[in-house]
């Protein structure tokens, strides 16, 4: 008896003439808009007291491997030892007017067997028209996102799984969550989004204020850096995953052409060593593809 197999369900190819480019009609910059960027903000809970219970095999998350915001969460993933508990699936890179898409190049969606990520997002709120982001965290049991937040993702991979996860891990300790916390707003906001906006600075006076506010970002951490092995002592947390997903693509995507600095990462003696000791860990290692050699080079940030 011959079974039947069904051919996995991909997308169409990019077709910027047919669907645009991404971002008109969809990511809503106005003052005028109410709604946040990231609307489905429901948090995932040890004792489901916020109505989605941290249980093993019930939780997707659905990444990009170019958003560094997604490769966040697919680290915090990694260190907590979560691959058996949550299941994770990737995107394609590129992406026209319809958003992000499933192609062959990094597989069907396992799950849902959507094609366009934006099924997910009508799926949890028929005719939702803002803005497709990863990461998203989907529920399986509700059929439905639980949120596509992505601060909020990663502090619930990092505390909610205790009871499946590696608790020898912890990335958010109780005791540094206010100094972690305090590190992830000026982290993201001056160097996360920072980058970005010196990319994007409609006149050369916006474009020269915030290429000096990442510079000065910069170099403010590879002074924290040069008497501590991570952003708050001795064991990775919270705001190194933050950090670190900005740092690997500082020379090969944020500063091409010295749009920022004319100094590369590795002119920042501590940051760049400290980028390595974290990269040489196969929790980050496995999020990123076809870095240089030099990377693999000693860091000596464990002396």
């Amino acid at each position: 008896m011959t079974v039947a197999t069904h051919a996995p369900a991909y997308a169409s190819p990019v077709d910027h003439v047919a669907y645009g480019e991404y971002g008109p009609g969809r990511l809503h910059l106005s003052p005028g808009w109410d709604r946040p960027i990231y609307p489905f903000q429901d948090r995932v809970t040890a004792d489901g007291s916020s109505g989605f219970r941290a249980e093993p095999g019930r939780y997707h998350l659905y990444v990009a491997w170019v958003c560094p915001f997604a490769q966040r969460a697919a680290i915090v993933r990694n260190l907590k030892g979560l691959r058996d508990v949550v299941s994770l699936s990737y995107v394609d890179d590129e992406r026209d007017g319809r958003g992000w898409a499933f192609r062959e190049r990094r597989g069907p969606d396992p799950v849902n067997g959507f094609t366009l990520l934006e099924q997910a997002y009508d799926a949890t709120e028929k005719g939702y028209g803002g803005h497709i982001s990863v990461p998203v965290l989907w529920d399986r049991r509700t059929g439905r996102i639980v949120s596509n937040n992505f601060p909020d993702i990663t502090i619930d991979l990092a505390t909610a799984f205790e009871e499946w996860a590696d608790t020898s891990v912890d990335l958010y300790p109780a005791a540094l969550r206010p100094e972690i916390d305090l590190l992830n707003g000026w982290i993201h906001h001056d160097l996360n989004t920072g980058v970005t906006r010196v990319a994007r600075a409609a006149t050369g006076a916006d474009r020269e204020q915030e290429r000096r506010r990442v510079v000065s970002a910069l170099e403010r951490l590879d002074r924290r850096l040069a008497d501590r092995r991570f952003l708050t002592g001795d064991t990775v947390t919270e705001a190194d995953v933050r950090l670190w997903v900005t740092l690997i693509r500082f020379d090969a995507d944020h500063n091409r052409d010295h749009l920022i600095s004319e100094r590369r990462l590795a002119d920042f003696g501590h940051l760049w060593a400290y980028a390595r000791d974290l990269y040489q860990r196969p929790a980050f290692r496995d999020t990123v593809e076809d870095l240089p050699a030099d990377w693999d080079a000693p860091h000596g940030r464990d002396r």
